[in-house]
């Protein structure tokens, strides 16, 4: 277990003119007996990149390309078969293959599987809406588990509106003069329009043939979302689509090679979610092969998501593998062997540990649920497991409350047998146990009869009396399904304000978020904004009743759906916040992606008011002799659109409030990536807090 094996040795991994290969990330096949490296990656979107890619053989150390490299690379994913050491990639949006039988070539010949990808018509990778909100990733191509087949998405965004972003200076040098900006169109649905038309397709490895996959029953082109593709058997494909509200949907499965496929589960209010809340997505769903062949999924329970068994692969009701009030996250893997299925969960919902239990062994028996902790749930812990294919070993990472820390263990193995510590992070805990360190506190608040977690950051040997005053500052992100509050282990810039201003750092889950199940969730459909809005003022009001509280200086900040929420609780004038800083601001959901947006408020067709009633409107609010606020954007923002921030300023002009301060950064993208832009609304954020609050702590008199 502790010897180390060497897998390539880099002195041999040369290119074509036999020049050492710079190289910036690498896969391993699945039989171990080649490597994919990338080289001159280009960064797209959030998840999709450019690279030319390169496969070296270990057995006669030999290199060769996947395709001949350009200088503007053109190859946009590229992946191992889950057997052997077959390779699928795209590249200008069309899919190819290269057989285990080229492989073993020196000149490898790819088969060219799509013929019509183009700057609207992607295969086999998502575009920009589904890279963003759908898949969370630069692939929509998945091989079958026994790697005879592959499907794949066939976006087309024709009648996809476009929205050209302006970049002024393509350089990392802002001394640089370029006279005329460029443009990048790109397609960009918002609410109420066009959005990309997708279909599914699969490719026969052995008789090369290519099938277009359809359904009775199937929702019309321009009003489905295909959220989840995957194969949950050798020979049997999943799809779940859902209609643009994500109201309704219905999940297919297609078997045998069979091009028509069945619907076998409905979802939405009169499927599995059974309420008005929206229909979560992800891409969850796990084949079982073994002695009761199925697939496992996380649907909702009760109100309350958890995995459910599918056996066999057309079932429509499972079996329940967990129940409860609380949640499963993630499944992390199945042990065949040991007949066990492992998976984290939010028990409590700011922990994630990890657990087992047996996978079903009849489906028409009666499953006893058995839960087997694997990490110490008597103890605060945030844990995340990555396992081996057939998940005989995992890394499990301890990610908090305390320093983190990564071990290698063999999975259902005594203490006695395979435990690796790989890090354990003993210079960090040495470092900080040399100084004093911000307090950090996790509770709950009530807020109109939910039940929300609260998690505090405050200032060492903090003063209780009330002799000595603080400045409480509410960091906010607030998106439907998201966590802000949790047992993660932190030290970031909130942690510098508590630490060396002397600042109290507030964050709250409310209602919206993530990971306590829906009836916390579902509250703030067709209604973004609003309930949000009370329950951060809640917060601040409960801040409010502690003697040690400055009542004058009570602030709140956000980026992205965070700086749309700063916004909305200062446009509501609670008399609580005195201080505003927002970045990259939704300020309309009209401006926003459809995807996202109608998966929350619906089409505009359907929601005129609410879409009306969740942008920020009250701009008086802004006016500085009510709060001091600040707010930026970048202008090459491609994810929230400069045109939000756009239209704000439009509105202070047109109704003369003054007082507040707005920074645009040049050509950054929504993380403010370009020329130290980053680093730099950090400092100018910190500035405008020294300037208006200074330090905390000071004696009252």
């Amino acid at each position: 277990m502790t010897e180390d094996t060497l897998l390539v040795d880099s002195s041999l991994v040369l290119d074509t003119e036999g020049n050492k290969l710079h190289w910036q990330s690498w896969a391993l096949s699945a039989d171990m007996e080649y490597v994919l490296f990338q080289t001159d990656h280009v960064k797209q979107w959030r998840h999709s990149s450019f690279g030319n890619y390169w496969v070296h053989r270990r057995s006669d150390s030999v290199t060769f390309p996947v395709a001949a490299p350009t200088k503007k690379p053109t190859i946009s994913h590229c992946t191992w078969s889950p057997v052997g050491h077959a390779l699928a990639f795209v590249s200008k949006n069309d899919v190819y293959l290269i057989t285990e039988s080229e492989m073993a070539s020196s000149a490898p010949e790819s088969i060219r599987i799509t013929d019509d990808g183009s700057h609207t018509v992607f295969n086999g990778v998502p575009d920009w809406v589904y890279e963003e909100e759908v898949f969370e990733s630069d692939t929509a191509l998945w091989w079958s588990p026994d790697a005879k087949t592959i499907a794949f998405l066939r976006s087309d965004e024709s009648k996809v509106k476009d929205y050209k972003l302006q970049y002024y200076n393509p350089s990392n040098d802002a001394f640089e003069v370029h006279q005329y900006q460029t443009e990048l169109d790109m397609k960009y649905p918002k609410p109420g329009t066009p959005n990309p038309t997708v279909s599914v397709y699969t490719y026969t490895i052995s008789t090369r043939s290519k099938q277009h996959l359809s359904w009775a029953g199937e929702m019309p082109l321009d009003d489905r979302i295909l959220v989840e593709i995957g194969w949950v058997a050798d020979n049997a494909l999943l799809v779940k689509e859902i209609d643009r509200s994500a109201r309704q949907g219905n999940v297919i499965v297609f078997e045998d090679g069979e091009t028509k496929g069945t619907i076998v589960r409905l979802l939405g209010k009169d499927g599995e979610e059974g309420d008005d809340g929206w229909i979560d997505h992800g891409q969850n769903v796990v084949p079982v092969k073994g002695s009761l062949p199925g697939y496992l999924d996380i649907v909702p329970n009760e109100g309350y998501n958890h995995i459910a068994f599918f056996a066999p692969v057309n079932a429509s009701e499972p079996i329940w593998i967990t129940s409860g009030e609380w949640e499963v996250t993630q499944i992390s893997g199945v042990n065949l062997e040991k007949g066990l299925i492992y998976f984290t969960a939010a028990t409590p919902s700011i922990d994630r540990h990890l657990y087992s239990a047996p996978l079903p062994t009849s489906a028409t028996g009666e499953y006893q649920e058995t839960l087997t902790a694997l990490t110490d749930t008597k103890s605060s812990g945030y844990f995340e497991a990555s396992f081996s294919p057939k998940a005989g070993y995992y890394v499990l990472g301890y990610r908090g409350p305390e320093v983190p820390w990564q071990r290698l263990i063999e999975a259902g193995s005594g203490e006695e047998n395979a435990n690796v510590l790989l890090e354990g992070n003993a210079e960090l805990n040495k470092t900080i146990s040399e100084y004093l360190k911000p307090i950090v506190t996790r509770t709950t608040i009530n807020s109109d009869g939910y039940e929300l977690n609260m998690l505090e950051i405050l200032p060492p040997n903090l003063d209780i009396t009330g002799r000595r005053k603080y400045p409480v500052l509410v960091r906010v992100y607030g998106g439907p399904g998201s966590q802000m509050v949790s047992n993660r282990f932190e030290r970031d810039w909130h942690s510098y304000l508590a630490a060396s201003q002397r600042y109290i750092i507030v964050m709250i889950d409310g209602r919206g978020t993530g990971n306590k199940g829906r009836a916390l969730r579902n509250p703030v459909r067709d209604n973004l904004g609003n309930y949000e809005v009370a329950d951060q003022t809640a917060a601040a009001k409960e801040m409010l009743k502690r003697p040690y509280v400055d009542r004058s200086r009570i602030g709140i900040w956000g980026w992205s759906y965070g700086g749309y929420m700063t916004c909305k609780t200062l446009e509501a004038e609670t008399g609580v916040f005195t201080l505003g800083m927002a970045v990259a601001p939704v300020t309309s959901w009209l401006y926003y992606d459809s995807i996202y947006t109608e998966r929350y408020m619906s089409t505009p067709a359907l929601n005129e008011e609410g879409y009306v009633s969740s942008a920020v409107n009250n701009v008086s609010a802004f006016s500085g002799d009510k709060v001091d606020f600040i707010w930026a954007h970048g202008s090459g923002d491609d994810n929230v659109h400069y045109a939000n921030s756009a239209s704000l300023l439009d509105k202070l002009t047109q109704e003369q409030v003054r007082g507040w301060r707005f920074r645009m950064f040049t050509d950054s993208n929504h993380s403010m990536d370009k020329r130290n832009a980053y680093r730099e609304v950090y400092e100018w954020m910190n500035d405008f807090l020294s300037e208006k609050w200074g330090k905390g702590g000071t004696i009252h008199h």
